[in-house]
């Protein structure tokens, strides 16, 4: 089952929370830009880290998975948090988008 982690972390990139945004189906997720966000804003985050599994066990990203870090990443902006990085966590591998763009 995919799961849709978010890591809060504050101005001196401490983690200062983590929450579950979403579990999905065995090969899917629905990630929305408020739910991300609401969780962050309530525990005065000032960064995020996304994090989620592929069941599959192959971490190399979607199409969707590309497009909602982009979602994100424009939504953080204007929240004022910023999205430091998105990984996905396969069997034994992980990929990055920072590591990656």
């Amino acid at each position: 089952q995919e799961e849709f982690i978010v890591l809060m972390l504050n101005n001196k990139n401490h983690i200062i929370g983590e929450a579950t945004a979403f579990k999905g189906t065995l090969d899917a997720s629905i990630v929305h830009p408020r739910e991300i966000f609401k969780t962050a804003v309530k525990n005065s985050a000032s960064k995020i880290i996304l994090v989620h599994n592929h069941p599959s066990g192959d971490s190399k990203p979607s199409d969707e998975d590309k497009r909602i870090t982009e979602e994100l990443i424009k939504a953080g902006e204007v929240v004022g948090i910023k999205v430091l990085d998105h990984i996905i966590i396969g069997n034994g591998s992980y990929w990055s988008y920072v590591e990656k763009s």
